[in-house]
């Protein structure tokens, strides 16, 4: 134990050697350990504890608390971009290199300053987590969201503590505004379903996500083509980090995407009827209505528009013939591929159908 406390000490004096001196004795910054035990216990609680203590319990209501929480991370998103455009990116900053300023001027103060409450801003989020357990959305505590709001922290401690401003910045500066935006989206999202109009650029939002971390990686990986006096660990450190976002978010866009897609197809898939309860024109022959959106039964009465009949069928039950036209009524005639009717074989029931009853209705 002696040894790991000793190995400790060394590392937070050799960080102290080498960081910034504007933010020492600044809340959390003399060690990265205070961060990591914060990290750690968020995970544990999210995924284990919370769980856990929500099983048996119903979920809470928290709308009230949700609209509150995303409005002043509305506000507080708004005034750390305001704070990054005025501490440099507002025409001091250069987009192509732009080294640490470490002099007491006032402007650097300020992205100082900015730099430390981004930092802090990551644990706020936290409690978009803990909102999901408390309303027990378990499915919304997904991997890529623990991943990502977990090791934000730990990231943007060694950011604050060795290079407060300069060209890292920039991951700050878009994701501020990113947040700007996602959190006015979850704000009107929490007001209840009267406001759900407004939301339709809702599926924008991750594909917003996704360019910001690709501006990020081509922002901080130039330095690697050009001499800029900015360390190259923090090069790769914000560039991979932004890589490693962005194949996670996408992988998360394209299961959302595939996951859409499969609802949106399931009725088809599954030979089942569309939802306005009625089976469509099938090469050219009868549209056959199902009431109750394709139930067991089908007790309407189908009309052949093909024959000139006024009704091949008065009720639907005549000489057992009605049996076929319940199949195909029902999406589920014999040989039919998942329930549905494929290579004409529903034209060909149609017209055995309508032979039979010719022959039967013909005099003897």
């Amino acid at each position: 134990m002696a040894l790991i406390m000793k190995y400790i000490d060394s590392i937070s004096r050799y960080m102290d050697s080498h960081s910034d001196s504007r933010t020492k004795g600044w809340p959390m910054m003399s060690s990265p350990f205070p961060t990591l035990a914060v990290c750690l216990t968020y995970v544990y609680l999210v995924k284990v504890l919370g769980p856990r203590l929500m099983e048996n319990r119903k979920p809470l209501n928290l709308q009230n608390t949700l609209v509150m929480y995303n409005a002043i991370q509305v506000v507080f998103s708004a005034w750390l971009f305001y704070e990054c455009l005025m501490g440099g990116w507002w025409g001091s900053y250069s987009f192509r290199c732009q080294p640490v300023d470490y002099t007491d001027s006032p402007t650097s103060r300020r992205m100082v300053h900015a730099c430390w409450w981004y930092y802090f801003s990551k644990f706020t989020e936290f409690m978009d987590t803990i909102f999901f357990v408390l309303r027990k959305k378990s499915s919304q505590v997904t991997t890529l969201h623990v991943i990502h709001h977990g090791c934000m922290p730990m990231s943007v401690w060694f950011g604050v503590k060795f290079t407060p401003g300069g060209h890292s910045t920039f991951f700050g500066l878009l994701n501020t505004f990113v947040h700007i935006v996602m959190y006015t989206y979850y704000m009107f999202s929490a007001m209840g379903p009267q406001y759900q109009k407004y939301l339709w650029w809702k599926k924008y939002l991750t594909t917003l996500q996704m360019v910001q971390f690709i501006l990020i990686m081509v922002h901080a990986f130039q330095l690697l083509f050009i001499d800029c006096n900015y360390p190259k660990a923090f090069v790769w450190w914000i560039g991979m980090h932004a890589v490693m976002f962005f194949f996670l978010f996408n992988e998360f866009y394209k299961a959302a995407y595939r996951s859409r897609m499969m609802k949106r197809n399931g009725a088809l898939a599954n030979g089942h009827a569309k939802p306005n309860g009625y089976c469509k024109s099938i090469n050219a022959h009868d549209d056959l209505a199902m009431p109750n959106h394709a139930t067991t039964e089908a007790t309407a009465t189908p009309v052949s528009k093909t024959s000139g009949s006024s009704a091949l069928l008065s009720n639907g039950h005549s000489n057992g013939v009605d049996n076929v036209y319940k199949q195909v009524a029902n999406g589920s005639a014999h040989k039919g591929s998942n329930g549905g009717l494929t290579n004409g074989y529903a034209t060909k029931l149609l017209d055995d159908a309508s032979q039979e009853l010719k022959q039967r209705k013909t005099p003897k």
